[in-house]
């Protein structure tokens, strides 16, 4: 066992420390010696890789895990997240199927630390969509494995690793130039040719490139180390997702049904197995395809200088860089299916019934528009770290670590009209329209009719003349975040273990911005179809671009086309600039400044005969907090039609500063026996906490848009959000059993039980207030008015009618005189001081939930003697005691612990002579990933499956040749609602190869 008492070398003490304490540390195991009882691993084949990672599983410290890199520049995996996703207990997030984000044992990405070499590393990840970039996780597809040496995954808490992470802490180990076996100059250059079967427009055959280098002078004193790497991947996706489903009880009736009195209001609608009363029954806002072509290029590098001066001192380097340069065309074909036009709806047996058939019609809105809109992401990831480390054995017994870091991430745009750009368009040829929702991919129905709008050429095909413009978005979000991390270790060396301490000043700044610049086109009603310069648009077949599913009776024409050249026509024609810059809606700045102390006992010995282990130790942490907003302040929310309405900012601007503090008293104790030859028991407890998200510590409020004009709804529809930079991080009781039983070099098998105890959890308080004194045009003088003459003229009220009547008494217009889409494209509501506040249902953040997490992992690996063969497996439960409840009523905030699932990896291994092979299964069961999908909606991925292969063969010692495969079955991502026929999102993805070359000299 590593904490027994080595020949203690200067160079063993720090190897002991390293695998026993792990991250106290950020360095790496072979330092500079010339002591030859130290056997330094040059890491080799599938073989010796399990070898090693079995090894820290075994020797440190509580529970760990780990994977090591195969050979020099060869990770297991193409992707970190891919790897890690073969550990016990931790399960990934995929974005447009490459791993991006990890949970472990039910935490997600916000809730575990990650490390670069045991310094902790900023996160910058923007959401789709140009939203407010909030996450504290790192994104482990910024990083290349090439440069890569091991990660390690600490599931069990210790005093001297940095705090952040409740599910798991993860450290990635690099290359280091003292790391190599030789001295004189050691070198690797890999080239990969990359085939997307997904790509569309890209090219089929994109390259990846890597390099390494590594020199150390004959006296061990001096080396440097360089690692690079190039990718680009061009891909291709498409799918279906609605925006909204919006869940209530029956009472009879659907929402803005057609009155059967009046005849003027259409028909009845038809309700086939409709819902007993009371029962929950979802109804969709929209349905929508989309297909994307995306492009991404990777760029990392990395250089490292060491120098050991004497035996005493050891001085290191570094600098890390890494870049994503994201772009992504992306089309969309959609329908609204506004409440009031419903003529059939065909529901399901499920508890909360869902609509599987829908059909409705126009009426007074014949035809209406299809949605044709085009769209943009243009995102760069960035990352830079640069750190200095010393080691000074200042005697035998004394070892002291200084290391100091900065660090940065940050994901800005990378185009000037923006991260997220929509370009809004339409054609007016929907007569009536409908959805078949009953299978796993919805269909999309249209009765299509260019004859009734006198401006459509009524040639019964959608063509460009058709199409006009509506509206302009551009989304502006950017996160950067900075870390500046100073620690001081030292450790004691005993003869039965060591004392190790250490104290630590980091300092941390993340500041989010984020506007939405709009400007109207052919507004929403599409005024000028056939306005859009010659060959702007290619046709699409989307029904064509679908192969893994039915795709019978689905309207599927739909058009692309550049957002950069019909934006460019669109600033022309309609008089704007194609740029984001209105003001910032998001401008915030979360400062966290952390002192932490640390002691630690490591000790080994015997106890009745058998040997054990203990690691115990305190943490202090005292951290303080400022949250800054920097806040452009409404000048009003305008009515801009029947349900559409617009968040409007004047010049304005509002500073909040708002300081807070907190401090805690951190436990941690490992304990391991040797309770039979080969056999362990392990018992771990530690106290570990999570900060909260950015947004959650905000100091500003940002305010929403009504769903409904007030007057004619049962109370307040618009809503709000507000941080609480007072919030205190979660704070888990972590406990974990184990047993292990290794039985050969490279053979484990081992069961463990978790159990986290978290309190602290956020949960959302729901209050009724005004926000910034904003008033309510739907609710004033001129809309009770407006109300007043459509009752004495006898004309049905709806949203549509009450806006015509108000826009046509203000402006002293007839209000027959107009249609329903001239009064939208002409006059907007604007709100005065004669109308009252509007009153903001504003969801604020609480520290108010605690919860339980606790599961069971079983794990084994084993090679069949000189056969070659190997297998890896393992399996993990995770169990909540806090679920959502699809039941509940909808007008209830739920809190409920998401992304709990099972998961389980299967791994065979071949090893024999020049050849390796590896072919992986990963398994993820569904899970609760949202809570407020839509408002108070849950949303569930389901369960997802994967299988990656990979092969590679050593023509000679010098070079070898590879090729791999990831997600060789074409596996689907699928999210839904309360029920599985309530789609939230389906993407249809494929596989990837990559056919490479790997030379060293």
């Amino acid at each position: 066992m590593t904490h027994n008492k080595l020949y203690k070398s200067k160079i063993a003490t720090s190897l002991s420390l390293i695998l026993g304490t792990g991250l106290m540390f950020p360095v790496q195991a072979q330092e500079a010696s010339e002591n030859d009882n130290i056997e330094v691993i040059q890491v080799s084949g599938i073989r010796s890789s399990v070898q090693e990672s079995m090894g820290i599983k075994r020797d440190s410290a509580g529970v760990v895990d780990a994977i090591s890199a195969e050979d020099i520049g060869k990770f297991p995996d193409t992707n970190l997240a891919e790897s890690l996703q073969r550990i016990t207990g931790i399960s990934i997030s995929r974005n447009n199927g490459e791993g991006s984000q990890i949970t472990a044992r039910g935490f997600g990405p916000d809730f575990n630390m990650v490390t670069l070499n045991g310094r902790t590393m900023p996160g910058a990840a923007l959401p789709n969509g140009g939203s407010v970039g909030n996450s504290r996780a790192f994104n482990f597809s910024d990083l290349a494995s090439e440069s890569v040496r091991a990660v390690e995954v600490y599931k069990t808490g210790r005093a001297s690793i940095a705090t952040g992470g409740i599910g798991a802490s993860v450290n990635i180990r690099t290359a280091r130039p003292f790391d190599a076996s030789e001295t004189g100059i050691m070198a690797s250059v890999g080239a990969k040719a990359l085939h997307d079967t997904t790509n569309r427009v890209g090219d089929d055959v994109t390259p990846e490139l890597s390099g390494f280098i590594n020199y150390l002078n004959d006296d061990r004193v001096f080396g440097v180390t360089f690692t690079g790497s190039y990718q680009q991947r061009d891909s291709a996706a498409q799918g279906a997702f609605v925006n909204e489903w919006r869940v209530n009880p029956f009472n009879g009736t659907v929402p803005q049904s057609p009155d059967p009195a009046n005849p003027d209001s259409g028909d009845p609608i038809v309700l086939n197995n409709a819902p007993a009363m009371g029962q929950l029954f979802g109804i969709p806002s929209d349905l929508r395809y989309y297909m994307a072509d995306r492009e991404r290029e990777r760029t990392n590098a990395q250089l490292t200088f060491q120098y050991a001066p004497s035996d005493d001192l050891v001085a290191t380097l570094d600098y890390t860089y890494s870049k994503q340069d994201l772009y992504e065309a992306r089309a969309e074909q959609s329908i609204w299916m506004d409440d009031r036009y419903f003529t059939n709806l065909t529901f399901d047996d499920n508890t909360v019934k869902t609509p599987v058939l829908i059909t409705q019609e126009r009426r007074d809105l014949l035809p209406r528009d299809l949605g044709l809109a085009i769209q943009e992401l243009n995102q760069v990831n960035e990352n830079k770290s640069v750190g200095f480390n010393v080691k000074y054995f200042a005697t035998d017994d004394l070892t002291l670590h200084f290391d100091l870091h900065n660090s940065t991430a940050e994901g800005r745009p990378d185009s000037p009209y923006g991260t997220w750009t929509n370009l809004g368009l339409g054609a007016n040829v929907a007569r009536g329209q409908g959805v078949d929702f009953s299978g796993d991919f919805p269909i999309m129905m249209l009765d299509f009719d260019d004859v009734s709008r006198t401006n459509l050429n009524g040639n019964g095909v959608l063509d460009q003349d058709d199409v006009g413009t509506s509206i302009l978005d551009m989304n502006f979000a950017s996160q950067e975040t900075e870390i500046t991390q100073a620690r001081i270790d030292g450790s004691y060396a005993m003869d039965t273990g060591s004392i190790n301490f250490g104290i630590e000043s980091r300092a941390m700044e993340s500041t989010s911005l984020q506007s939405l610049t709009r400007h109207t086109m052919g507004n929403w009603g599409i005024e000028n179809p056939g306005e859009l310069p010659a060959g702007s648009l290619t046709p699409l077949d989307l029904a064509s671009e679908f192969s893994d599913f039915n795709t019978t009776g689905m309207f599927s024409q739909g058009f692309t086309g550049s957002v950069a050249e019909i934006g460019a026509f669109a600033a022309d024609e309609y008089g704007f600039d194609l740029l984001a810059n209105n003001p910032f809606a998001t401008n915030r700045t979360i400062e966290e400044d952390i002192t932490s102390v640390y002691f630690e006992l490591d000790l080994s010995g015997e106890l009745n005969g058998m040997e054990y282990n203990l690691l115990t130790g305190i943490r202090y942490e005292n951290t303080d907090v400022t949250s800054i907003a920097n806040i452009s302040l409404p000048s009003g929310i305008a009515w801009e039609g029947n349900n559409d309405f617009n968040v409007r900012f004047g010049s304005d601007m509002e500073d909040v500063e708002v300081d807070s503090s907190y401090d805690h008293f951190l436990p941690a104790l490992d304990f391991d026996i040797e309770v039979m030859e080969n056999v362990i028991a392990r018992f771990s407890y530690s106290k570990t906490i999570a900060r909260p998200t950015y947004n959650n510590l905000s100091a500003a409020s940002t305010v929403g848009t009504p769903s409904s004009p007030t007057l004619l709804s049962d109370g307040p529809t618009a809503t709000a959000s507000s941080g609480n930079p007072a919030l205190i991080p979660l704070e888990s009781d972590n406990v974990d059993l184990s047993l292990e039983y290794y039985f050969d070099e490279t053979s484990y098998v081992s069961v463990g039980f978790y159990d986290k105890r978290v309190k602290n959890f956020i949960g959302n308080e729901q209050v009724e207030e005004n926000i910034f004194g904003l008033t309510d045009a739907t609710a004033g003088p001129r809309a009770q008015a407006a109300m007043d003459e459509l009752e004495a003229r006898g004309i049905p009220i709806s949203d549509t009618s009450l806006f015509n009547m108000v826009a046509a008494m203000e402006n002293g217009v007839d209000y027959d005189s107009m249609t329903d889409e001239q009064f939208e494209a002409a006059y907007d509501i604007i709100p005065n001081g004669d109308d009252p506040l509007m009153t903001f249902i504003n969801s604020k953040p609480v520290n108010n939930k605690n919860a339980n997490i606790y599961g069971f992992e079983l794990a084994a690996q084993h090679f069949f003697g000189d056969t070659g063969f190997g297998i890896q497996a393992n399996y993990t439960t995770v169990t909540g005691d806090i679920g959502f409840d699809n039941n509940a009523n909808p007008s209830i905030t739920q809190f409920a612990l998401v992304g709990l699932s099972d998961t389980a990896n299967l791994i065979f291994m071949y090893e024999m002579d020049a050849l390796q092979a590896r072919i992986a299964y990963n398994w993820r069961d569904k899970f609760l990933d949202t809570t407020s999908q839509y408002v108070n909606e849950p949303g569930y991925t389901e369960a997802y499956s994967q299988i990656d292969f990979s092969m590679s063969y050593e023509v000679s010692e010098a070079l070898t040749v590879s090729f791999e495969g990831i997600n060789i079955t074409d596996e689907n991502i699928r999210r839904h609602g309360r029920t599985s026929a309530m789609l939230w999102q389906l993407d249809e993805l494929g596989a990837r190869y990559a056919l490479g070359a790997r030379y060293t000299f």
